[in-house]
Formats: structure tokens, sequence, C-alpha cells
């Protein structure tokens, strides 16, 4: 469906010449995010080079009531950023700057452009540092991040990107730019992180920096099963020590990383990473009781970092393990759940006999500190079928997730790709809050359309004439 010619030359008007993008060409640069399995082609691009820019973008949008998508670097796994065929994307590139700094709060001042990692940089010489880390953040942007609620490796200890946002500027979906505080009541900052682009567009955030900790100690175990390492997990964290990070790595895992990147590491079932933090004496004591609890759980090798350069190589072998995929398959699809640590082994040995019963491979690289697997389902998209039993075989890892008391997502967000399985966890009752706190910051529903909350257009429809589908009957969906 064509874009009203009115609103081209409305959003034309108000945005610089080269900022907006409609040759179909180039429309497909946008057409997907990081899960490339769900694509669509946007009608329009729009790149607005500061907030006054989104704010008009976003107006126009809101008085011809044409669909939106922001959309950061496109590293989402969700389907987050998927566009709307007859809406357009607006495109947060061009804010890419750090605004102010200031080491007295210690806070710092973003556009959403910015990188993860140019947070660290821009902090580090003051002895300061950016605490969530997706394995992406050489890449990923700060709007994205506040989108997703990103976490990372050293969530464990030091919180996702909610823990970390003091305060946004907010383009609401009807174009009003708004600030949200973590010290206003309701907390509507808390409510916008997370919100994953259907609430409004995040413009300019604070972000709350922590000091470079006294002494950083990382340990490497090798165990023969991921049983073991799950074991050593759940006993660490019963000993009451909290590492600032713990990483679990399987054996087809392993492999492609040291394919890829030569990390060194050992030969064995699967690999524990645990990186601890703080003051030095609280580390070294921590450290010790960590090698002793892997070795009761039968741990055949343990290594610690000696320095920076060996720390690096441990987490590039963890960092690079997703795109490392690509050294053993043509094709992945990530999935991303959540289960209690305790349930952690049983849950792994439920994952083991999917694989058998699908005939597909997973590897398993996760956040095994707070329970958030990343488990990669292969496949090969040349091979009939297969494309549609990876994304069956990652549903049912998703239902085993949630049989064991856990969540649907971690870190990536619910998107376009786990939508469907919104009703799985949560009642008629839950959804439909979620839906009437939608529509009271987007009552036409532009922002993100199609995203979150299930619709019978993503979720399937029996072939044959309309039938409405029960969601849509209890007003918890509309039709597209």
């Amino acid at each position: 469906m064509a874009l009203p010619r009115t609103f081209e030359d409305e959003v034309r008007a108000a945005l610089a010449d080269g900022a907006v993008i409609f040759e179909p060409e180039q429309l497909r640069t946008y057409e997907c995010d990081g899960l490339t399995s769900h694509r669509v082609v946007p009608a329009l691009v729009v790149l607005p080079a500061d907030a006054d820019q989104v704010q008009a973008a976003v107006r126009a949008c809101a008085r011809h009531r044409v669909p939106f998508v922001a959309r950061g670097a496109g590293t989402g796994l969700s389907g987050g950023a998927l566009p709307v065929a007859e809406g357009i994307v607006i495109s947060l590139a061009r804010l890419n700057r750090v605004l102010r700094w200031e080491p007295d709060v210690p806070e710092i001042v973003v556009q959403p452009g910015v990188t993860n990692l140019e947070v660290t940089e821009a902090v580090l010489g003051d002895g300061f540092y950016y605490a969530p880390d997706p394995s992406s953040q050489q890449v990923c942007t700060i709007g994205g991040n506040v989108a997703e609620n990103s976490g990372g490796a050293h969530c464990l200890k030091h919180g996702f990107t909610v823990n970390h946002v003091n305060w946004a500027r907010v383009v609401l979906p009807d174009g009003e730019l708004v600030q949200l505080s973590r010290w206003d009541e309701p907390d509507l900052l808390g409510l916008f992180v997370g919100s994953e682009g259907t609430l409004g567009i995040a413009v300019e955030v604070g972000l709350r920096v922590l000091r470079k900790p006294e002494a950083v100690r990382t340990l490497l175990a090798g165990f023969g099963t991921t049983d073991e390492a799950g074991g050593a997990v759940s006993d660490i964290v019963a000993a009451r020590i909290l590492p600032s990070a713990i990483e679990l790595m399987d054996r087809l895992t392993i492999e492609a990383a040291e394919l890829a990147v030569q990390a060194g590491y050992p030969d064995c079932g699967a690999v524990l990473i645990v990186e601890l933090d703080g003051v030095t004496v609280q580390v070294e004591d921590d450290l010790a009781a960590v090698e002793a609890i892997c070795r009761e759980n039968g741990a055949i090798e343990i290594r610690i970092a000696e320095d920076d350069v060996e720390r690096a190589l441990l987490w590039k072998g963890r960092k690079s393990a997703f795109a490392a995929m690509g050294r053993v398959a043509t094709s992945y699809y990530v999935q991303d759940g959540v289960v209690p640590r305790t349930q952690l082994p049983a849950v792994l040995r439920r994952i083991a006999e999917l694989e058998a019963e699908w005939g597909l491979r997973v590897g398993n690289v996760f956040h095994a500190g707070d329970g958030n697997l990343h488990p990669l389902v292969l496949y090969d998209e040349r091979v009939e079928g297969e494309p549609e039993r990876a994304q069956r075989l990652a549903e049912a890892i998703l239902g085993a997730c949630m049989d064991a008391g856990g969540s649907i997502t971690g870190e990536h967000g619910v998107g376009a790709d786990k939508a469907c399985q919104m009703p799985q966890m949560f009642g008629e009752s839950d959804l439909e809050a979620m839906a009437r706190v939608r529509r009271a910051f987007d009552p036409v529903g532009i922002a993100n359309p199609g995203k979150v909350f299930p619709t019978p257009r993503l979720c399937g429809e029996v072939p044959g004439p309309y039938r409405a589908h029960p969601l849509e009957k209890a007003g918890l969906a509309e039709r597209l």
C-alpha cells in the first residue's frame, strides 16, 4: 500500500536532503534485523539528524496514521526492528554523539545511536566503565539496548540496562517530547525500558557508569558434561558467591569458537567462564572457593587468566560464539529463554532429547549465572523443510523453559519472533493489562505494530474464509 503523498511531502520537508530513502534496492537494507528469517520491505526509511527531526517524522506519522518502526544497528534477534510494509523505518544511526560526561555524578549522556562499547571507551580514561555488555557490544546501540532492556555476560552482578538508565528524553507516538526519570513516580522510565519500541523513541539517554573494580579475576573450568557444569553453577550461587559473570558453553559451541578464534579452550563436554570483581581480598577468597566448587563437581581442567591479555582471549571465544556457529552450520536460529538455575541440568537434558526428536543439532551457550539460555538451532536453509523444523524445535525449547518455571525471553525481547508464545506464559487478564498500557501511550497503534502481542497475522490462520481469532474476539489483537 502506497503512503499518502501529503505524508511523503511533509516528511521530506522536515528532513534534510539525503535523509529520506525510497529507492527499492536501498529499502531492502532495512528489511530485517538479526532475525533474518523474518523480512518485510518498508515503504520509506528516514534518517533524522537530531531529536527535532525525529519529532517531526513521528508527528507526521501520527497525523496520517502511518505505522513507524524505530531502528538502531539492526542487531536484534527477535524481529523487534522488523518493518511494516505500509509504514516507515525511523533509523537513529545519525544520532550518534556523546553529549556530556560528568565524572562527579557519574553519568554520561548519549544519543541513541552511540554504540554500547563507545560508552565505556568514553569514560575509561577516568577509571569508569558501562556494565551491560551484550555480545554485540561493538556494534549494538544504546537506543536498541534501552528498547530491549539488553543484558550481557555481566548482568548477573551488575544488572540489565534498566538498572543503568537514569533518565531518557522520549518522543511519544503522538510526537510529544517528554523526559522520564528513574526518580519519578510512577516509574514510567522502568516501563519504557524494554518496551521494544512500542511506547516511543528515546532520543537522549543519561546512563549510570561504574568505577572500575580494584581486582578482576577470570577462571575457566572444563567439565566432562553440561550436567557437571550446571551443578557447579548452582553450588557457586548456593555458597553465596556473586560473580560478575558465569558463562557456560557446550562441546559443539566450544568447537565452533576454537575454529573461529583459537581461544585455547580445552577439549571437553562443557566449559564455565567465571569472572569475579571487587575488592582484592574478597575476590581472591571467592576465586579459591569457586575453584574448589568446580573441582568438587568434576572439573577436569581449571585455568585462571594471568593477565588482561589472557582474560581477553577467554572472553573472545565466548563473545564470538554466535558468529562462530557459521563454521559448523550454514544457518542457525538463536533462541532466548530463561530457567531457574537449579533446573539448568534438567533443561539441558531436555534440549538434547529435542535434538534427537527433530534431527537437528543445538549448540548451547548462555548466561548460566541467571539461567538465561541461548540455544543455537543449526540447520541448512537449502534443505527443504529444515528452516521450518528449526523454528519448531526452537519453539519446543521455549516450551521446555516454561515447563521448568522459566520465561520465553531473558534479554532478546519478544518482538515478532515470540509473540505467539505470549499466551502460553500469560493469561488473558495479564495480556489485556499490558495492551491497555500500550494503548495509553499509543491509542492508534502506530508505534512498532505487530510486535510483542500475538495477532492473527503473525500467528497464522487456517486457510479459507476469514475467522476471528480468539484473541481478536477478546479484544487482545486486531486484524491487520
